[in-house]
């Protein structure tokens, strides 16, 4: 008997807590930040300690550490010449601030189509979206799988535009030999406490390009310029820094960023590895992927499973799973205020796409045997196709 039915649910136990307790090199830190009484960003040294060496981990020269992601891809879409009136392709398949970000420059966001098969922009998606408008395409690295920013880069050269990377998701995330966060013109990464790092909160912009550097420190600076006078403002600007309580909890984390990956791939490839026989499969990564840092694993069931049914069946079973992102153009303050294109792919992605959140990824093999064991009950149920809803 299923537990939705009454039945023993297949885990009765918690998953691994994410974000995991502080560790002793955090806590050591923390003390120092603490104690010294330096917690701000403009007296202390480990923002600058974490920037450097968060730029350095993902092949860029530059970083400009901020308060949050949102806040990041404000300050990059500014850095790399957005303004008012401007408009950005955005996926249809991401989070809300992928178009708040635009929308807060005064911008539009233009929502454009997905790959059917892995999720991210493409050449062929971005490409429709163009108008004589459009100043930038943000390629969004989905749940820390690296979009295909060859293609994306080389249309973007083409037609004279700017290449934003949202790597909220994806730290540590590898393509073609090289890290993400440098293969685009400016990059961005959070520290919301989802994500792979976190701080709670916090954010970082990444770029290669000194003269975007310096744009991204000065809008974040309250448009001061790197060396001048602390009452010379040059540009308009905000207070967007981030603390040094928030670097301390970072710093340390590099140390131990590729070894908590390896056990988050690990699990998904266990998992994926044992899927044969039911009407689910591992959303596919992008050609030239070399390292999917799985933020999120993300499955597609089968389309004719009844996905609502299917998620309440396994939260029943002690196995959580995420419904996911409804699409950006299905949200009414975004769409009321983007242009939307025609997205098939991202609704057919809303209709069959589930997550298995970051903590279950850190459970090691006996989560992925309660993972298996759970959609094997829940699948194999004449419910889960019967379009019933389990009524």
């Amino acid at each position: 008997m299923l537990a939705i039915d009454g039945g023993a649910p297949v885990r009765n136990r918690d998953w691994p807590r994410w974000p995991p307790a502080a560790d002793d090199a955090q806590h050591a830190l923390l003390r120092e930040v603490v104690d010294g009484g330096d917690w701000g960003s403009t007296s202390g040294r480990r923002c600058d300690e974490f920037t450097s060496a968060f730029a350095a981990r993902h092949g860029c020269a530059h970083g400009v550490a901020v308060a949050n992601g949102t806040l990041a891809l404000f300050a990059a879409l500014h850095a790399v010449g957005v303004r008012p009136g401007d408009e950005v392709v955005v996926p249809g398949y991401t989070f809300v601030a992928c178009a708040s970000s635009v929308l807060l420059l005064g911008a539009t966001p233009v929502i454009a189509d997905v790959d059917p098969d892995h999720l991210h922009l493409t050449a062929a998606t971005v490409e429709p979206a163009l108008t004589a408008r459009t100043r930038a395409v943000m390629a969004v690295h989905l749940a820390g799988s690296p979009a295909p920013m060859d293609e994306l880069a080389a249309l973007a050269r083409r037609k004279g535009l700017a290449v934003v990377e949202d790597a909220a998701q994806a730290h540590g995330a590898g393509y073609r030999g090289r890290p993400v966060g440098c293969l685009g013109d400016v990059a961005t990464f959070s520290f919301q406490s989802s994500k792979a790092m976190t701080a709670g909160e916090g954010g970082i912009v990444t770029t290669a390009d000194g003269a975007v550097a310096d744009a991204a420190w000065s809008v974040c600076n309250l448009g001061r310029v790197r060396g001048g006078a602390w009452y010379h403002h040059a540009e308009l600007g905000w207070n967007l820094r981030m603390t040094e309580l928030q670097a301390a909890l970072l710093l340390p984390w590099l140390d131990r960023l590729d070894a908590e990956i390896d056990r988050r791939e690990d699990f998904a490839r266990r998992l994926s590895d044992s899927l044969a026989g039911l009407p689910v499969r591992v959303v596919a990564d992008p050609a030239g992927t070399d390292r999917d840092t799985r933020h999120l694993l993300m499955l597609r069931l089968d389309e004719d499973v009844h996905k609502p049914w299917v998620v309440r069946a396994m939260a029943a079973e002690g196995v959580p799973v995420d419904a996911g992102y409804p699409g950006l153009g299905r949200l009414t303050p975004v769409a009321e205020r983007a242009v939307v294109l025609p997205t098939p792919a991202v609704d057919r992605a809303g209709a069959s796409v589930v997550w298995l959140r970051q903590n279950v990824l850190m459970a090691g093999p006996d989560g992925v045997r309660d993972v298996l064991a759970a959609l094997e009950r829940v699948l194999t149920d004449p419910r889960a196709t019967s379009g019933t809803g389990g009524a």
